[in-house]
């Protein structure tokens, strides 16, 4: 008598296996029935609890080839220590991936107007902006914004997003804006004079930002009324030094910026 394999599955019809990962706290996957992208903050039998980068909370079921990581299929498993652990969270509020390495870029990016902006951004939002790969780029100045759209030739696989300054209706700004506005471009500014501004005064303990008189350098204006020296740099590295995190901005800043994030990281 011959001696058969209770599996009659031929070879080529078995799934291939995948990588089996304990769902440590932290670890950042995505369920790709729904697209839901998180970390893992706490697994219980059969479960795992995953909490996104807006605070928001799904539990899924430990199932084989259930997750993606960085891509790849793989099967989460119950970690050897299952006492829930939050994760600590980023400079934006985001939930923090302790020795997550940078994301490779994608094609997307996402252009600030000014050196100032983009420190900014960059203080609050880099460790997000690495995990997603979105690069981003200074803009020296909104006339130059036809040029580089021109040359980037956004699509559904590579968009663009572009915080400006103190973008205004009817300003020759907003209407550089709206000639290369597209489904796949998205150019955004914020209510203030300059960037300074969106940081909260009470953040650089003071209890408001001076009004500067029309026709003065509105930055050299405000060291004055303040009574710091007349050196925007060193007044400005005295402000980004007071900027922790997303509470110290105010929120028309935190709202463009999460929205420019958003519209370059969304599934096309």
């Amino acid at each position: 008598m011959r001696q058969y394999s209770p599996d009659l599955t031929p070879p080529w019809k078995k799934p291939k296996p995948v990588p089996e990962v304990p769902a440590e706290p932290g670890l950042v996957v995505e369920e790709p029935g729904t697209g839901f992208c998180g970390a893992v903050i706490c697994c219980e039998a059969g479960t795992v609890t995953l909490e996104d980068r807006f605070g928001k909370h799904r539990v899924f079921p430990l199932e084989p080839r259930g997750f993606l990581l960085e891509g790849q299929v793989v099967t989460l498993t119950r970690p050897s220590s299952t006492t829930p652990i939050r994760p600590t969270r980023t400079a934006s509020g985001s939930v923090a991936v302790p020795g997550a390495r940078a994301r490779v870029a994608r094609a997307g990016r996402i252009y600030v107007e000014g050196r100032h902006d983009a420190e900014l951004v960059e203080r609050v939002w880099g460790d997000d902006l690495r995990i997603e790969g979105v690069v981003v780029e200074y803009l020296e100045g909104v006339d130059d914004l036809p040029a580089i759209v021109a040359d980037f030739s956004p699509g559904p696989d590579a968009r663009l997003g572009v915080l400006v300054d103190h973008l205004v209706p009817g300003s020759k700004e907003s209407r550089i804006a709206a000639s290369v506005s597209s489904d796949h471009a998205l150019v955004l500014g914020h209510p203030y004079i300059d960037i300074w501004e969106a940081v909260k005064p009470s953040s650089v303990g003071i209890q408001s930002w001076p009004r500067v008189p029309h026709g003065q350098d509105w930055k050299t204006g405000v060291c004055r009324a303040l009574g710091w020296p007349d050196n925007t740099g060193a007044a400005w590295q005295h402000i980004l030094s007071h900027v922790h995190s997303y509470k110290d901005l105010q929120p028309e800043l935190l709202g463009r910026v999460e929205e420019l994030i958003d519209f370059v990281t969304a599934p096309h």
